[in-house]
């Protein structure tokens, strides 16, 4: 296949697979004359609750909300900081902005992307009140060293579980391993509801907190208040959000946790298919599963050093979207944001491996929409980057 061929449609990264199922229930909803939060977002948060094996969920309009109402019920606020890795969605570093807390960067692992333990142990201070660990690409964290400085240290654990629904490590999900698990449903991610997040938790008490704060500090939701299910009494028992997932994005995500196994599998195969397409490039592919783990497969990154690949990140980017594949950045270095290093100080070195990674990182596009013709289109398109010169045939018209 040629990759130059321009008939050929632009192929989006992270393309959704839509059913006809979650079609169907959607129509239901719309049908039924109830659309905000009620009994599908109920069903929804047992099911995940169910497929997690913890007691209860919390179903939100995003992960950065699940994010921010874990720290608030933990009661982190003005005055503490909370460590977190560089390497990530900025979703993470602003939810503990709105908290009030300050952010403190540790750096990443490069084999894993992931944060270092031994860097985080540098970063903790009197002040340390939690720490957020990013499972990267659906990668899971080095959980055990985490837990151990958590418990040693006496620091909230909140698990930014967005990448990384179906990531296990020895045995145990992603998300019930801290005090909180967060989890996004984007469009892109494994699972999704169009937008939309989920919040576990240890702690019933914390789980009811974020309930309520999800709720706009109110004891009861709308479907409480307004069904034949509840009351319509209710008392305000805090300052909360409108952070509510709808029956709408619940229709959705309820068929789409249903296939998360086959989607799973056959995201696997296609990240392995690459790995096995790609060998022998002059790039860095990502490491394979360490054992006793089980990755999501989220992501597929690769690193595109300029010395080995004779070509540049950016570059490379800008010549695959020349072939039709949508690539994608996670993610520059934190420390490279603007805001964040007039607000804070960060510095390009503060984070060295985090800086590099960011640098050299593509995403390749994965989805279990694809079938081997779109693998092979993006293989073929990789190599014709890679190892034709920049002015030689299509790659560069």
């Amino acid at each position: 296949m040629d990759p130059s061929n321009h008939a050929e449609p632009f192929l989006v990264f992270g393309q959704p697979v839509i059913g006809e199922h979650e079609i169907a229930e959607v129509v239901e909803c719309l049908r039924s004359g109830w659309i905000g939060r009620g009994p599908r977002v109920g069903r929804f948060e047992e099911q995940f609750a169910a497929f997690k094996g913890v007691p209860g969920a919390a179903a939100l309009h995003s992960c950065s909300a699940a994010l921010l109402l874990s720290l608030r019920a933990a009661g982190v606020g003005p005055g503490d900081e909370v460590i977190t890795t560089p390497l990530t969605y900025c979703a993470t570093i602003n939810a503990i902005i709105h908290a009030g807390a300050q952010p403190v960067l540790a750096d990443i692992e490069p084999a894993t992307m992931n944060l270092d333990p031994a860097a985080v142990r540098r970063m903790i201070s009197p002040r340390t009140r939690a720490l957020i660990p990013v499972h990267f690409a659906g990668r899971p964290c080095a959980m055990d060293e985490l837990m151990a400085l958590s418990r040693e240290h006496q620091l909230t654990l909140i698990e930014d579980c967005a990448h990384a629904v179906e990531t296990e490590c020895r045995g145990r999900k992603a998300g019930t391993m801290g005090d909180f698990g967060c989890f996004s449903f984007y469009p892109t991610k494994n699972v999704t509801t169009s937008e939309g997040g989920m919040v576990i938790a240890k702690s019933a008490d914390h789980l009811t907190a974020v309930r309520i704060l999800a709720a706009q500090g109110m004891t009861q939701d709308a479907w409480k208040r307004f069904s034949s299910v509840g009351s319509p009494h209710y008392a305000v028992v805090a300052a909360g959000f409108k952070y509510n997932m709808t029956d709408l994005e619940a229709s959705i995500g309820i068929h789409q946790l249903a296939r998360v196994e086959a989607n799973w599998k056959r995201r696997e195969r296609i990240w392995l298919r690459y790995r096995e397409a790609l060998a022998g490039l002059p790039v860095t592919p990502p490491a394979l599963a360490e054992q006793e783990t089980r990755h999501a497969y989220h992501l597929f990154c690769l690193l595109i050093d300029e010395r080995e690949a004779g070509i540049d990140r950016d570059e490379f980017l800008a010549r695959m979207r020349k072939l039709g594949i949508g690539c994608a950045i996670h993610y520059r270095s934190a420390t490279e944001e603007p805001y964040y290093r007039e607000v804070f100080g960060w510095r390009e070195e503060d984070c060295p491996e985090a800086l590099r990674t960011g640098r050299q990182t593509v995403s390749l596009p994965l989805s279990p929409a694809y079938g081997e013709r779109e693998i092979e289109r993006v293989a073929s398109a990789v190599r014709t980057v890679l190892l034709r010169p920049a002015g030689a045939g299509s790659a560069a018209s």
